[in-house]
Parts: structure tokens; C-alpha cells; sequence
């Protein structure tokens, strides 16, 4: 939004004020950038296949080897080769493809 900022003063102002006002204006988009770059990038991801990595489920059948648990509402198919009941609860350790690996257990 800055960098529209910027050009549009540049355009609109008279002659000493537009390049004044461009050069602020790239030096706070910079400064906004720099910002934000030290702010986000320790943060972990909130999204995506990683973030199961050792969640608790809980199994909806029988998985001996394969069946099927549940994780925040939806349901996975999943291999455990050490075996759960249903209703028992999982932590995962992976996931292959749309299939989770699990181990009996609650979350770590």
C-alpha cells in the first residue's frame, strides 16, 4: 500500500515535494518490511501436514494395522502397528500421503 503511496506523490506533488515525499514514503515501506520480516520469521507454521506431527486423535475403529482416527473433526485413515481399540487415544508420529501413522498414547 506504500509503494502506491509513494508513486502517486510522486506524480501529484510539485517539483522539490514529489521526490521529498517518494523517498519518505520508500523509506518507511522499507522500514515496515524490515518490521514485519523480524516479527514473523521465528514464528512456527499454523498450517499444514507438520502441524499434526505429534497431536492426539482419538480412534474411531479398530486400527490393526489400519483403521481410522479423528483429529480436530475429521476423520484419517490411519496404520498403527502396535494396535488401538476404538475410542482409544493416538498421538501421531507421521503421515504417508492422506494415511497417518500413529502410536498409543495421549499428545506429547
Amino acid at each position: 500500500m506504500l509503494i502506491i503511496v509513494a508513486f502517486l506523490l510522486l506524480f501529484v506533488l510539485s517539483s522539490p515535494w514529489n521526490l521529498i515525499a517518494f523517498v519518505g514514503v520508500i523509506v518507511l515501506w522499507f522500514g515496515e518490511l524490515t518490521f514485519w520480516h523480524r516479527r514473523v520469521r521465528h514464528l512456527q507454521p499454523s498450517v499444514g501436514a507438520q502441524t499434526m506431527i505429534g497431536r492426539g486423535a482419538v480412534a474411531l475403529s479398530p486400527c490393526r494395522p489400519r483403521g481410522q482416527v479423528r483429529l480436530d473433526g475429521e476423520t484419517w485413515n490411519a496404520h498403527c502397528v502396535a494396535g488401538v481399540d476404538a475410542g482409544e487415544p493416538v498421538r501421531i508420529v507421521r503421515r504417508e500421503r492422506l494415511t497417518l501413522v500413529v502410536e498409543p498414547g495421549p499428545p506429547a
